[in-house]
């Protein structure tokens, strides 16, 4: 399954690109333009929980999702370490049952684009629905079309440090990116090799919102990443935020 063995290892290889803290910062920042409540905070797909621990320094009542039970053990020590207090829950995103509501829901780091089949992606914005407050904000991102087809399809990668080496082969078909990872990863003298395969779906903007609509989401803003930019024809990670139709 994805994200098994990877969860040992996900943050030392993802913390190479992302960061964390602007991201995170420009989360509070929307939030604080649309005057969003600092109250109850969801993460869908909060994997080890970076992000999580970051926004919850914000907000009162914190829950975190994701159906890595791996991943989620990451994030249980993170919580831990920084004594926040908050419910970590292992369930499917497109079947999220959690009975309450909340003032920000947050999907990031390509989360969406892991739904492959468009059923399932309308009963996650569907779930997203139930568990908004009226007020609330969803602030989501994926991977742009363009990225997908143009940047990551069809080509291979490659990470090498002395603990980790890992081989990143991608194949773009049909709208559908197949990733194929080989890690070897150090245990003292030796090097342990294991695999791991990630399916993820190139969305157009225009099919996104379609879905949205059906959920009777408004989208009141998308950018550049996390920026104040405008999305751009060559933007590789597209920001929404996102409102329940009133």
């Amino acid at each position: 399954m994805a994200y098994g063995e990877f969860a040992k290892i996900y943050d030392e290889l993802i913390n190479e690109d992302i960061n964390y803290d602007e991201m995170v910062d420009r989360i509070i920042e929307i939030c604080n333009s649309y005057n969003v409540e600092l109250n109850d905070y969801l993460d869908i797909a909060c994997g080890t929980g970076n992000v999580t621990i970051r926004v919850a320094k914000y907000f009162k009542n914190i829950y975190g999702v994701d159906l890595s039970e791996d991943m989620l053990r990451e994030a249980f020590d993170k919580f831990k370490e920084a004594r926040i207090k908050g419910k970590i829950i292992c369930q499917d995103m497109t079947e999220l049952s959690l009975n309450k509501e909340f003032d920000l829901i947050t999907s990031v780091l390509d989360s969406t684009n892991y739904i492959t089949d468009l059923n399932d992606l309308q009963n996650y914005f569907n779930g997203v629905y139930t568990h908004l407050k009226s007020n609330g904000l969803f602030i989501f991102d994926v991977n742009s079309y363009y990225k997908l087809s143009e940047i990551l399809g069809n080509n291979i990668y490659t990470y090498s440090e002395e603990e980790v080496f890992y081989t990143w082969e991608n194949v773009f078909e049909d709208n559908l990116l197949s990733m194929f990872l080989t890690f070897f990863v150090k245990k003292g003298d030796l090097y342990e090799r294991f695999e791991e395969e990630h399916l993820e779906r190139a969305y157009t903007e225009k099919e996104l919102e379609k879905e949205l609509e059906k959920a009777n989401l408004e989208v009141l803003a998308k950018f550049d990443g996390y920026t104040e930019n405008d999305v751009q024809a060559n933007t590789e990670r597209i920001v929404y935020v996102i409102k329940k139709k009133q």
